[in-house]
């Protein structure tokens, strides 16, 4: 059978996307990374039917069967078919899970991986269990897992070292039996990127779909509108932003267009503004998340903020009375422990995961009954 993504029962959309325009279109975006679809599907075959385009550097998307990984690869420009399984023994449930690997490129006006039918042989979709908890991760390149992938020399900015399903982010939502979102973009920061680009500041974008994403195609699916947070409030929002600061105050400063300069600096007035710019930034993540535990883990590729960061939660603490917000250090990357591109690989991203389950567990164990 083939049919219409919106139309099968008991589908797990995973990511943010604007629902009314997608269901329009007949078709689910899959903007930021982690995005994608789980299911339970009892038949012997089963396809998945994805659109992709890009300009340079092709998506890449990632398929687990009952928690196993069975396909990682690139998709081609055009349909793709990805054959899941075929085979199988008719009347087993089988859980699948297909999430997006990489993150939106912002320089790409083309780049976009859609997700339009399923098709399949024989069996029905069964319920899902019902998550855990909610969690929500907001991030730079470690979030979206840039590394992850590739021999420790590679050097190139390329989709292909990305993982979600390597990523901290995953390894910690999966041991907690949570769903999980992510909103990240490798190289971008608090108060600019790496560079000192102030137009690439994540806080900025927070509140919309996916505004990083490029183009016109993705701009009339939605990623431009406002997210609706009250249709998926999270147990937990986990921020790990302030490396690309830390970065940028080593850089020269940004030349924009029309003249204009911007540099971030590590003196006391350069870190008063990034402190300003995280107490701002909780301020907008209580705001959306009114019953949310807010976290703030740092520390992952180097700690020169952290106090100016674990400063920020404090002050917000202090200012507005809020306790369930904290600042929460994650382990360094070792020498033994580095990945592709000079980033965490996977056992500094499994230290920092576990990191981030003790904690939860510990936070949301008089909140969740499934902590208990």
């Amino acid at each position: 059978m083939i049919q219409n993504i919106f139309e099968i029962p008991h589908l797990r959309f995973l990511g943010r996307f604007h629902p009314e325009t997608a269901r329009r279109a007949g078709i689910l975006p899959l903007f930021w990374t982690g995005s994608g679809v789980e299911l339970c599907f009892s038949g012997t075959e089963l396809h998945v039917i994805l659109e992709a385009d890009f300009a340079e550097m092709p998506p890449w998307a990632a398929v687990e069967v009952n928690g196993a990984l069975l396909l990682r690869m690139p998709l081609n420009r055009g349909v793709n078919d990805l054959c899941v399984f075929r085979g199988l023994p008719a009347g087993i449930p089988k859980r699948v899970r297909l999430l997006k690997e990489t993150q939106p490129m912002p320089e790409d006006p083309v780049g976009r991986l859609w997700l339009s039918e399923l098709r399949w042989t024989g069996g029905e979709f069964l319920p899902l269990p019902s998550p855990a908890c909610r969690l929500e991760f907001v991030g730079d390149s470690l979030t979206s897992g840039e590394g992850l992938y590739g021999a420790r020399e590679e050097a190139d900015f390329a989709s292909s070292w990305f993982s979600a399903v390597k990523g901290f982010p995953q390894r910690t939502a999966d041991r907690l039996g949570a769903e999980c979102r992510i909103v990240s973009q490798s190289g971008w920061g608090l108060r600019s990127d790496w560079r000192n680009d102030p137009c690439h500041a994540l806080p900025d974008y927070y509140t919309q779909v996916c505004g990083v994403a490029a183009g016109e195609l993705n701009a009339a699916l939605g990623t431009q509108k406002s997210w609706n947070f009250a249709s998926w409030q999270p147990d937990a929002v986990i921020v790990n932003l302030g490396s690309n600061d830390a970065g940028a105050m080593e850089n020269p400063p940004w030349l924009g267009p029309g003249g204009e300069t911007f540099q971030q600096h590590r003196d006391a007035g350069g870190l008063a503004l990034l402190e300003d710019a995280a107490v701002d930034f909780l301020k907008v993540l209580r705001q959306k998340n009114s019953g949310t535990k807010l976290i703030w883990a740092y520390g992952m590729l180097d700690t020169p903020l952290g106090p100016c960061l674990e400063g920020a939660v404090a002050r917000f603490r202090r200012e507005t009375g809020d306790e369930n917000t904290w600042y929460l250090p994650l382990p360094a990357v070792t020498e033994e422990t580095m990945g592709a591109r000079l980033h965490p690989g996977p056992a500094c991203h499994e230290a920092a995961a576990e990191t981030i389950v003790n904690f939860l567990e510990t936070i949301l164990r008089d909140s969740r009954s499934e902590f208990k």
